[in-house]
């Protein structure tokens, strides 16, 4: 069965945003005596929403100033989006080719800032849905987001695949019965990414997946 829908994760597949998440969160952590990020560091930590990325740098103990922490960092991101994002190389040429398939955005960024990148960047015409780390009950690398995404365009599992950077993004296609595909050149490791059912350099390559 030919693939009808195809999930892109954002950070680090269809945009590098790792220098303005990290801007934010040393804005948010700035009056708190936390050290300094870089962005190496944090493209090391992201991927499981800003919550449990707060969470991984000043731990569980305190839910109150994590929560202080989170509203700085959203306050700050909101106003700084794209200061320094940039879209991949090749990633509008491939979606302009995948022009037949349906496209959806499934990002544990929330929502609004997703699709505020995704508007600035000039990338939201290509998606058909978006959805944030706020839009389903749980977050990637539960298969909930994508099993969202698949009852609301009416496709099959078999009919979908996921491409993403990140061990969260396989982890929660094959959870939801769904083909996988791992980007080389976003925030993670090519050894990080075995399991996916495909591995990329280039998202142009993804029309090699599709068949």
């Amino acid at each position: 069965m030919s693939l009808k829908l195809l999930i892109f994760d954002l950070d680090g597949t269809l945009v590098d945003t790792s220098r303005d998440i990290t801007n934010a969160l040393n804005f948010a952590l700035k009056d708190y005596g936390y050290e300094e990020l870089t962005v190496e560091k944090t493209k090391k930590i992201v991927g499981e929403g800003i919550t449990r990325l707060i969470e991984k740098i000043i731990g569980k103990n305190n839910p109150a100033l994590v929560n202080q922490i989170v509203g700085r960092f959203v306050q700050y991101y909101l106003e700084h989006p794209v200061d320094y994002s940039f879209v991949y190389p090749g990633v509008k040429e491939a979606l302009n080719m995948l022009g037949n398939c349906k496209k959806a955005v499934v990002s544990n960024k929330r929502e609004k800032l997703s699709i505020k990148i995704l508007k600035i960047l000039d990338l939201i015409k290509y998606f058909d849905i978006i959805v944030g780390s706020d839009t389903a009950p749980e977050p990637k690398p539960s298969p909930v987001p994508i099993l969202y995404v698949l009852e609301k365009m009416k496709i099959k599992p078999e009919q979908a695949m996921i491409i993403g950077d990140s061990i969260f993004d396989i982890e929660a296609g094959k959870k939801a019965g769904i083909k996988t595909v791992a980007v080389t050149y976003g925030f993670r490791e090519r050894y990080e990414l075995s399991s996916a059912d495909f591995i990329i350099d280039d998202l142009r390559q993804l029309q090699s997946c599709c068949y």
